[in-house]
């Protein structure tokens, strides 16, 4: 029977749980609860993780400020969130609110009008809206479009927010939505 794989006998020193934080870097770009978190679960002491979250915070690899601005940049590229649910998204990763707080109200570093990304909470609404759509019209009947705004308010955007990127849509289509 092969052999399995465990918690070692001994908790993790200074070098393991560093390596066990690399591995979890490795992947994306993480915050520094979810470092200490799996850090955790391996098993590492309180000093030693300490220790090694404040060697990763030296050397920038776990900086939640960094951390909630690429999250921001990734939803704004992939998957357009309106700004509450992106704080919820962010406070879920373990990051205080006041850097939430600092990376909202600050202009994004990365130029999002040079690479095509939304700029305001109104141009996300409309692209997670042409995002569900798919390149299909917009429907006309009021409870679709109750759903659609629906479909919106559940991702983060507020209800004015909503309707008015429905309307937008189906402005451009030629649309009378109400």
């Amino acid at each position: 029977m092969p052999e399995r794989r465990g918690r070692p006998a001994e908790p993790p020193g200074p070098n393991q749980a560093l390596e066990v934080a690399a591995r979890v870097l490795a992947t994306r770009p993480r915050s520094r609860w979810e470092v200490d978190r799996r850090l955790q679960r391996a098993g590492a002491p309180d000093a030693v993780r300490e220790q090694v979250l404040d060697q990763l915070a030296e050397m920038g690899l776990v900086d939640d400020v960094a951390f909630a601005t690429w999250w921001r940049e990734q939803r704004d590229r992939h998957a357009p969130r309106g700004h509450r649910m992106l704080a919820s998204e962010l406070r879920a990763k373990g990051v205080p609110r006041e850097v939430i707080e600092t990376v909202s109200a600050s202009e994004p570093a990365w130029a999002p009008e040079e690479r095509g990304l939304p700029t305001t909470e109104a141009d996300r609404a409309r692209d997670a809206l042409a995002g569900h759509l798919r390149g299909r019209p917009l429907p006309t009947d009021r409870g679709a479009l109750q759903r659609i705004g629906t479909y919106l308010m559940r991702r983060g955007f507020d209800a004015e927010t909503a309707r008015a990127a429905i309307r937008a849509a189906g402005a451009e289509t030629g649309d009378d939505v109400p």
